[in-house]
Order: structure tokens, then C-alpha cells, then sequence
């Protein structure tokens, strides 16, 4: 076993164990796929031990590799306070995330940027998605992750995600009683496309509930209180997409989309550290 160990190695593999996957570890540490295998062998070759096992569409921890994980994140902590006595000053990153957007994985993913990017202060808005479109167009944010219905100017596709009409599974509807919709505030751009969709559809529906977070419509769509335009995959627990079988419109698909006007390489490694999380966590 060798005795001292590469620090490029020892992060490619942190990032590779905690993103389940090369293609995203490269992508946030700006470098090639290939890359950073070379070196997670390397440092293997270099310890003794497989600490990853490969798989097709992702990458998962051995038993090595668990027991090897934290002594690796000390590792590269002890590094970063190492480098401190010279780190520039800590730089502000103004950064607009939508909740129907993101969903559930928001304190997951800021943890993650939080501790990999020390230097970086995260002034943070959770807003609905038009509002942070707008704010990104009068330069008041640096970063902007949002669900985008249609066309935009900007932005990376991070993911695509299928619409449905959740509901409680307990949930009864009648056929002659107008459809008890669940959203968020009027300002949100899925609340109006829902809205849209049905009528279209010529399909009568009634305010059943308005929330002023995801949180609080996620717990009347679990409670029963009514239907809820969600993506599939922030859909609370338990629930279930009735559309079919009650016989309502297709709300399709949308993109979530990250937009970023940072300027520094400080800052444009945070960008590429944060779209690799939520393409990881699709």
C-alpha cells in the first residue's frame, strides 16, 4: 500500500461515491470521465482495496469504500483549512431555487455545496419560478434553478419531468361535481397551466386548497383534500396519479432549467458542482 495518497484521487472518489456516478463526478469537477476513473484506480491500486463497485448506470460503494469514506472526507476537510491561511475572501452567491422544481433533495444538495465549497456564501430565494425568471432578467440573482413550461432565453436542461394529477389514494371524485384542485400561490406558472389544461378540457373545478410552499400542498394532496398538477417525481408518498382513471387532460412535460451569470472560476465551480447533484438526483 502506498503511503501517501493523491488529493485529485481522493476527490474524484468523494465525489464519485456521494453523486453514485463518474459522468456527474466529472462534470462537477470540471474534467473528463475518463479522468476521473484513472485516477479512482489509481488511488485503489495505491490503497489495496476496490472501494467502488461499476455498474452501467452508476457507481455504488463497497464495504472498503464505506469504511474508506469518511477517513476521505477528513482528509480533504483537513485540505481545505490547510488552504484557508490563503483563501481569498468568502464570495456571495445570490441563487434562486423553485420548489416545484426541486422538491425534496433542496437541504441534501445545499449540505453537499455547503461543505464542498467552503468560500461560498449562499444567499438563497425559493420563489415561484416566474418570479425567479424575472429576477435573473434584472440581474438580481447569479443563479437560477426554475420549471420552465415553454421556451426560454437561457438555461441548461438539468432534467425533463412527466406531469400528472396526484391525489390521496382514499380520494373519491364524483362525476358531476367540478374537480377540487390543490396548488400553489397564482403566481405559479404550474397552477396556471393546470387551470388551462382544464379548460381546454371544458372540465368544471373549484379552489379546494392554496398553499404557500410545497410542503403545505403536499400534505392536502396526502390528506385527502383534493388533486394537485405535480411532477411525478415530487409527488408525495402514497399518492397516486388519477388522470387516467378519472378521465382528465394530459398536463405533458417541462424542463427544469438552471440559468447562471456567476463570472469567477470560484463561483463557476460552484454552478457545475450544483448541476451535477440535481442531474445525480433524477
Amino acid at each position: 500500500m502506498n503511503t501517501t495518497l493523491d488529493l485529485d484521487a481522493v476527490s474524484a472518489f468523494l465525489q464519485a461515491a456521494e453523486l453514485n456516478s463518474f459522468t456527474r463526478a466529472a462534470e462537477a469537477l470540471g474534467t473528463a470521465q475518463s479522468l476521473v476513473s484513472t485516477r479512482i484506480k489509481r488511488l485503489e491500486d495505491g490503497l489495496g482495496q476496490t472501494l467502488l463497485l461499476r455498474h452501467p448506470r452508476m457507481v455504488k460503494l463497497t464495504s472498503e469504500g464505506e469504511r474508506f469514506l469518511p477517513a476521505a472526507r477528513d482528509l480533504m476537510a483537513a485540505h481545505d483549512r490547510a488552504l484557508g491561511a490563503f483563501r481569498q475572501p468568502s464570495e456571495r452567491i445570490t441563487m434562486g431555487i423553485s420548489e416545484q422544481a426541486v422538491g425534496a433533495e433542496i437541504p441534501a444538495v445545499l449540505a453537499r455545496l455547503t461543505a464542498q465549497h467552503p468560500g461560498i456564501v449562499i444567499n438563497l430565494r425559493i420563489e415561484a419560478s416566474r418570479a425567479l425568471e424575472a429576477a435573473f432578467e434584472r440581474g438580481e440573482l447569479d443563479v437560477a434553478i426554475v420549471r420552465r413550461l415553454g421556451t426560454g432565453r437561457t438555461g441548461e436542461v438539468l432534467r425533463e419531468d412527466a406531469f400528472g394529477w396526484f391525489a390521496a389514494e382514499s380520494l373519491q371524485q364524483r362525476a358531476d361535481e367540478p374537480l377540487p384542485l390543490v396548488s400553489l400561490i397564482a403566481e405559479c406558472g404550474l397552477r396556471q397551466h393546470g387551470i388551462d389544461t382544464l379548460h381546454r378540457a371544458g372540465l368544471a373545478w373549484r379552489e379546494a386548497f392554496i398553499g404557500g410552499g410545497m410542503a403545505a400542498v403536499l400534505a392536502a394532496v396526502s390528506g385527502g383534500i383534493g388533486v394537485s398538477p405535480l411532477a411525478a417525481r415530487i409527488a408525495p408518498p402514497g399518492a397516486v396519479d388519477v388522470g387516467p382513471a378519472w378521465g382528465l387532460p394530459a398536463l405533458g412535460r417541462s424542463a427544469v432549467v438552471l440559468r447562471s451569470q456567476v463570472a469567477t472560476p470560484r463561483a463557476s465551480a460552484f454552478v457545475r458542482t450544483l448541476a451535477a447533484a440535481f442531474r445525480a438526483a433524477s
